[in-house]
């Protein structure tokens, strides 16, 4: 059956429409419950739901649990697992724990993908060279986050924190069915997360930030920016080559964005030894910064098979820092995770054979 017909990919007003069908529609909140609160996957298990309810949903929607085909766990702990679709298609999820010095788990959380593969092609990234193969449901979305929980509290005592849109997929592709996972995560017949646990990372889709800001969106936002000068922005990623998605319109909307929701955004950079690492860099860097309250978010190169990019020497991710630092820019350092499992994303799908690099 096909993902459009699962009960979980129905957003709250969908499932109060279908069950208003058979039933009062207050039922759609005890199943709406039951599918986000409790996790159930299974009819029989909504005890105080009416059978003949049940039965006749039953007959229209599929309900069943995500299936899980690999999983890897690092030695740092970071737990990488592969979903399958009923098409056929296949998805990546990573749980990466943090742990307070003497052992205690600090934070869970939680890398979901949107999208089976990512139309976007950055060059540097190896689902990009799977291209564009499914969207995800806002239930297979929440699925991954749920799954995860249950595995954070089995091997580290601690249930999921934190959600990032890290995943495979541009999430600003896929929006209805992310935002409504992220429904389904905060609201309190669901995960009850709070809202600004959770982050969605886009490559920086000018008109779409702008949509998130008109619809008051509550979570935090973070931009892959990666270069700081549209040349070397295009260069590694397409998105940048067109005046709707280019640097100058992606940096507009985010002081859109800014101004209309009293947030901050993280810009994301990757750093790539040669291309985007020198203190000129930096420096075109903390001018962007300068145009709406932010952060830098630098993260280590997660190197991948084929695709010739190499991590920046420590001592030049100081000097970066220190550039950055003296010019009034709040920055973070992402270490790599699970480099031992094939963590980076993308590449626990292709190595499975999910789709054949271009």
């Amino acid at each position: 059956m096909s993902s459009a017909s699962e009960l979980t990919s129905l957003s709250r007003a969908a499932l109060t429409q279908a069950v208003s069908k058979h039933s009062p529609a207050w039922r759609a909140s005890q199943i709406y419950r039951w599918l986000y609160h409790h996790g159930v996957r299974s009819w029989n298990d909504m005890t105080n739901v009416p059978g003949a309810l049940r039965t006749s949903l039953s007959n229209e929607y599929a309900l069943h649990p995500p299936r899980l085909v690999a999983e890897q766990q690092s030695r740092d702990k970071t737990i990488k697992m592969l979903f399958e679709l009923p098409s056929g298609n296949r998805y990546e999820t990573v749980l990466i724990p943090d742990f307070h010095d003497d052992g205690a788990p600090r934070r869970m959380t939680v890398c979901v993908s949107s999208q089976v593969g990512c139309a976007m092609g950055c060059t540097f990234c190896a689902t990009g060279r799977m291209g564009f193969r499914e969207n995800l449901s806002s239930g297979d979305i929440f699925d991954q986050v749920w799954h995860c929980g249950v595995k954070a509290k089995d091997h580290y005592g601690m249930g999921v924190t934190n959600v990032v849109f890290m995943g495979m997929g541009e999430p600003l592709l896929n929006t209805a069915s992310v935002l409504d996972a992220i429904e389904k995560m905060t609201s309190e017949d669901g995960l009850g997360l709070g809202a600004r646990r959770i982050t969605l990372s886009t490559v920086g889709l000018a008109g779409r930030i702008r949509s998130l800001a008109d619809a008051g969106f509550r979570s935090r936002l973070a931009v892959s920016l990666h270069a700081a000068t549209g040349e070397k922005r295009s260069a590694i990623m397409p998105v940048n080559r067109s005046e709707r998605t280019d640097l100058d319109a992606l940096v507009e909307a985010i002081v859109y964005f800014t101004d209309r929701t009293g947030g901050r955004v993280t810009y994301e950079y990757c750093m790539f030894h040669g291309h985007n690492d020198s203190l000129e860099d930096a420096d075109a860097l903390a001018a962007i910064c300068a145009r709406a309250p932010s952060k830098v978010n630098l993260i280590m190169y997660n190197p991948v098979e084929g695709l010739g990019f190499d991590r920046t020497p420590e001592p030049q991710l100081h000097a970066f820092i220190e550039r950055l630092v003296s010019l009034g820019v709040t920055v973070t350092v992402r270490r790599s995770r699970g480099q031992d499992i094939d963590a980076a994303c993308g590449q626990l799908a292709i190595r499975n054979k999910q789709a054949s690099p271009s």
